[in-house]
C-alpha cells in the first residue's frame, strides 16, 4: 500500500506522521506562532527533524467560527514556505479548498492537496488532476463558520461513509488514480463530542472505501471536552486518540506535537511486529 504525491512513493505499510504548519493569526491551536514566513520555514524543518513524513502547509484557519481570508491573502501566506520547502525530502501538502491557491502551491513545489471541501469546488477536480499530486478528501458538514451550530446526524459513521464513496467515485472520473487518494473523516468539522467519539470508534468500517485513510485529531476541541484540559495541555490526549485511529486503520495521522507522536508509533509498530 502505498501514495503517490507527486515524485514521492510513500509507503503505507506502517502509519505516517503527517506535521502541522500553520501559516495563520488564528488558528485554534498555534495561530500566530508560524504567521512570519521565516517562523513557519524554520518550523517545517523542525517537524522534519523530529520525524513528520508529510508537512502539511495551511494559510487559511478552519477552526469552528473562522471567516474566510481572500484567495490572495492566502497565496502571500502560503507560496514561499512552500517554494523554500520545495526540494525538502518528505511531500509537502496544501491545506486549501480553493483551486486557484491549489495550482499555485502545486506549481511552487507542492505535491499533495489537503482539501476539506473534498475537491467540490468548481475547478478543484481539474486543478488536482492536471497535476500527478496526490489528495486528501474530507468530510464535513456546514462551513467552518457555522459548522458546529447543532450538526445532526441518523448514523455518522454510515452518512461519512457515504459522503466519502461519493468523492472518490467523483475523483476517479475526474482521472485521479486511487494511488493519489486519501479520505479524511472530519474530526470537529460538524460534529459533536458523540459524533466525533463514533467516528473514532467506527473508523475501521472506512477500510471498506478501499483508500488510505488520514486522521486528524491533534489537540482539538473534542480532547478537551473529555478531559477538560486547555489546548495546549493536550499532548497526551491528542497521542492516544492518534494511537487509537492508527489502531483502527489510519495509515496517516496529522498532528502538532510530531516528535512525540512518531515514538509512540515506533513503539506501537515494534510490539505488534
Amino acid at each position: 500500500m502505498f501514495l503517490r504525491c507527486g515524485k514521492f512513493h510513500l509507503d503505507l505499510t506502517h502509519p505516517r506522521v503527517m506535521g502541522i504548519v500553520n501559516v495563520t493569526p488564528d488558528s485554534f491551536s498555534d495561530g500566530g506562532r508560524h504567521l512570519s514566513h521565516a517562523a513557519a520555514i524554520a518550523h517545517a524543518h523542525k517537524l522534519i527533524a523530529d520525524g513528520a513524513d508529510l508537512l502539511d502547509i495551511g494559510g487559511e484557519s478552519t477552526r469552528p467560527g473562522a471567516a474566510a481570508v481572500s484567495e490572495q491573502e492566502e497565496l502571500e501566506r502560503v507560496l514561499p514556505v512552500i517554494e523554500a520547502l520545495r526540494d525538502s525530502a518528505v511531500p509537502v501538502s496544501i491545506d486549501t479548498w480553493k483551486p486557484a491557491v491549489m495550482r499555485a502551491a502545486l506549481a511552487a513545489g507542492a505535491s499533495m492537496v489537503n482539501d476539506i471541501n473534498a475537491l467540490q469546488a468548481p475547478d478543484a477536480l481539474a486543478a488536482v488532476a492536471d497535476s500527478d499530486a496526490a489528495v486528501c478528501l474530507m468530510h464535513k458538514q456546514g462551513d467552518p463558520e457555522n459548522m458546529q451550530r447543532a450538526p445532526r446526524y441518523a448514523d455518522v459513521v454510515a452518512e461519512v461513509s457515504a459522503f466519502l464513496q461519493a468523492r472518490i467515485e467523483a475523483t476517479r472520473a475526474a482521472g485521479i488514480g486511487s494511488e493519489r487518494i486519501v479520505i479524511d473523516p472530519g474530526f470537529g468539522f460538524g460534529k459533536t463530542l458523540a459524533h466525533n467519539l463514533e467516528l473514532l470508534r467506527g473508523l475501521s468500517a472506512f477500510s471498506a472505501l478501499g483508500v488510505p485513510l488520514l486522521a486528524g485529531v491533534s489537540r482539538k476541541s473534542m480532547l478537551g471536552a473529555v478531559t477538560g484540559r486547555e489546548v495546549d495541555e493536550r499532548l497526551a490526549a491528542s497521542i492516544a486518540a492518534a494511537l487509537l485511529a492508527v489502531q483502527r486503520g489510519a495509515s496517516i495521522v496529522r498532528v502538532h506535537d510530531v516528535r512525540e507522536t512518531v515514538d509512540v508509533l515506533k513503539i506501537w509498530s515494534a510490539v505488534e511486529e
